[in-house]
């Protein structure tokens, strides 16, 4: 897939002020400094769309932008923000979780790890929620340019372990990306691009 075109539609707190429109969705969640803004920008060749930050927490809001008109790219806030309040956190958990559980036109989420750290509770406990309330997703390794092909494969290894004593069946898919070097662009996208065009085919409409 190429992206031509990219659009940013609105930015909110409520499900039910999300795009009406009969798309399908993507969802881009991870935790607070893992690149998502850097990784989204590069998928859609403007360095510009998604705001990059050095403070992390930049975005505080469900944002939509418009890919090719036909289908809807979601920056969502990430989990564990730094320097926000309790209450703050709690109101950006509750309009994630209600965007999962409640968004008709999702399709699929992605949640981004930096590939760099090994195994974080709060990236597998997140992915735990989501598969328990059957909510299909896949993992983007970020960052992957900063260590070396040795140390990618045996993070995302130990992954694979800590799910599968989890009572995984088996991992999700996965893509390892690296937002400077544009490495897992032409795989995310062609990936995206598949499930809509099952979507299309089959005529589905949200």
């Amino acid at each position: 897939m190429k992206i031509n075109s990219a659009e940013f539609v609105i930015s909110n707190s409520e499900v039910d002020k999300c795009p009406k429109e009969p798309l399908p969705e993507y969802a881009f969640i991870g935790r607070s400094n893992v690149g998502k803004s850097s990784l989204i920008n590069m998928l859609t060749n403007n360095k510009n769309l998604a705001k990059t930050s050095g403070k992390p927490g930049k975005t505080q809001l469900i944002n939509h932008f418009k890919i090719n008109n036909n289908w809807f790219l979601v920056d969502l806030p990430g989990y564990g923000y730094a320097r926000v309040s309790k209450k703050t956190k709690s109101t950006f958990q509750q309009f994630i979780t209600d965007y999962f559980e409640k968004r008709e036109q999702l399709v699929c989420g992605f949640v981004l790890i930096d590939i760099r750290l090994e195994a974080q509770k709060i990236d597998l406990e997140f992915m735990t929620w989501l598969g328990e309330s059957e909510i299909p997703f896949c993992i983007i390794f970020t960052k992957a340019d900063k260590i070396s092909r040795t140390k990618v494969d045996s993070h995302i290894a130990a992954y694979r372990k800590q799910m599968l004593m989890n009572q995984w069946e088996e991992m999700p898919p996965y893509f390892v990306t690296s937002s400077t070097e544009g490495t897992g662009k032409d795989d995310l996208l062609g990936y995206i691009d598949s499930i809509n065009e099952e979507v299309f085919k089959n005529n589905n409409r949200f």
